[in-house]
């Protein structure tokens, strides 16, 4: 399975906005330009006391290093010693990077969450309300990602989406051309723009489609089709908000596919996202090379299983790219479909032949015998078309041996008929198709022979030429001898 929200996992906001940011700690000193105006407009904020400050540039310097289990630690001296602090707020956001570096995304929503009940930018820099909602947002998509084995609560699901669209709606003011800090590149600057969005954006993605990640693992614990249900109902919701997204597409064909059991067509939705994802190409919502690869593999195998070939393939990706979903109607026809349609074709061009290969295939199976008795037997059997391989006798006969050769059939036809005469030939009958009526009357298995008893008269394209005469014989049987000569 492939993993939806992979690239986000490890992810902190010291390593993405490195170069945009100040990173790790609200400057209490004067800053410059920006940043310096946006702090001078806050209430002034002071420390209590020497110590306080000591442990507010260990905490600073411990997320900076990234030491995130000593920052905690001393995280829980400074709240402790100094619960009331000014800097309450900005040592709170110090708890979600250093949860969220640690990868304890669940206790760095629940640290956040009292921060978003505020408006932080009456207490925060622009910077540090960035940082504040981009790791939270981040946390979001880790604890409701695919592979995450913690389970949020609803309401740290709701801080997360909370965070997520914050986020992305600051990042619009943050990353305003004018605002570009000094000694950053235009480059730089919109990667950043871009960065953020792109974790606000999955946070969403990942937190919409967390109900359906649920019950996706329930199904893998219990193989109850009812969760793939559910799963299938909140990708399809997701993925009409989300169109040009192969992971959902791709996530939405598993949840289809593990309905086949209940709904065998459900395979037939499957293959469709199956192509879908396969077909969207990378930097346009498709999934990078190696997965584009992965998908396309298996949807080869799955549609050959289905269909029989990969005939038509290309196609339904050409119309899986039209649309999220598949069309009303929209059908793959299988290899039984095919079977029957091209059986019934080949009754329809050679309803003879198709006869007497029905009548074969039942002789030929376990139960040929009660079917000889039971069905075929003294029945008036229609019409058949064969080739006169010999009679027997040769002259004058009584019975006709025909072959009835089968499409692609290799070698030599071999008679697996025997027409019973009602009356000797007055010749001897030429090899060639004839088309005749009979009575079955009798039947072996191995090798195969079905006797009919016909009607020579009955018998279209029958040719008989005069028997050969056999040489007369001298009277008395007496040889005539040969004068030597002299």
């Amino acid at each position: 399975m492939i993993n939806l929200f992979r690239t986000l996992t490890g992810i902190s906001a010291v390593a993405v906005l490195g170069a945009v940011v100040t990173v790790g700690t609200p400057q209490i000193a004067s800053a410059q330009g920006a940043a310096a105006a946006a702090q001078s407009a806050l209430p002034k904020k002071n420390l209590k006391d020497q110590g306080e400050y000591d442990i507010y540039n260990e905490v600073s310097k411990d997320v900076l290093g990234r030491n995130f289990p000593k920052a905690l630690t001393d995280l829980a001296t400074w709240t402790q010693k100094y619960p009331d602090s000014e800097y309450k707020d900005e040592r709170q956001y110090f708890y979600i990077q250093s949860y969220n570096g640690s990868n304890q995304p669940a206790k760095a929503l629940d640290a956040a969450a009292e921060l978003l009940n505020k408006d932080l930018k009456t207490s925060l820099d622009p910077s540090t309300i960035l940082q504040v909602l981009y790791a939270t947002a981040v946390s979001a998509a880790k604890i409701t990602a695919s592979d995450s084995a913690a389970v949020p609560t609803p309401q740290e699901v709701a801080t997360g989406e909370k965070a997520a669209r914050q986020l992305l709606d600051f990042a619009k003011d943050f990353f305003a051309p004018e605002k570009k800090t000094a000694g950053v590149s235009e480059a730089d600057w919109n990667k950043g723009k871009s960065d953020v969005e792109t974790v606000g954006k999955a946070a969403l993605l990942s937190i919409a489609t967390f109900p359906a990640t649920q019950a996706m693992k329930q199904y893998a614990a219990t193989k109850d089709a009812a969760h793939c249900a559910t799963a299938e109902g909140v990708y399809t919701k997701v993925l009409q908000e989300y169109p040009e997204n192969a992971q959902i597409s791709y996530a939405l064909a598993g949840a289809l596919g593990c309905q086949q059991k209940t709904d065998p067509n459900k395979v037939q939705q499957a293959v469709y996202e199956y192509a879908r994802a396969a077909a969207l190409e990378p930097g346009k919502g498709g999934l990078d090379p190696a997965g584009r690869k992965q998908v396309d593999d298996y949807l080869k195998r799955i549609y050959t299983t289905v269909h029989g070939s990969d005939e038509g393939l290309d196609k339904l990706k050409q119309q899986a790219m039209a649309s999220p979903l598949p069309p009303a109607g929209f059908h793959i026809e299988t290899i039984a479909e095919i079977s029957t349609r091209k059986e019934n074709e080949f009754k329809e061009k050679n309803p003879q032949l198709a006869m007497w290969m029905g009548i074969k295939r039942q002789l030929t199976e376990p139960n040929g015998d009660q079917y000889f008795e039971s069905t075929l037997k003294n029945a008036d059997v229609p019409k058949l078309k064969g080739t006169l391989i010999e009679g027997k006798p040769a002259c004058r006969s009584k019975e006709l041996l025909v072959a009835i050769s089968e499409p692609d059939q290799q070698g030599t036809p071999r008679a697996e008929i025997t027409l019973k005469l009602d009356a000797p030939l007055t010749g001897k009958p030429e090899p060639g198709e004839i088309q005749f009526k009979g009575i079955p009357s009798a039947f072996t298995r191995e090798p195969l022979m079905l006797t009919m008893d016909t009607e020579k008269a009955g018998i279209d394209g029958l040719k008989v030429t005069p028997c050969t005469p056999a040489p007369a014989a001298r009277p008395g049987g007496v040889k005539k001898s040969v004068p030597k000569k002299k």
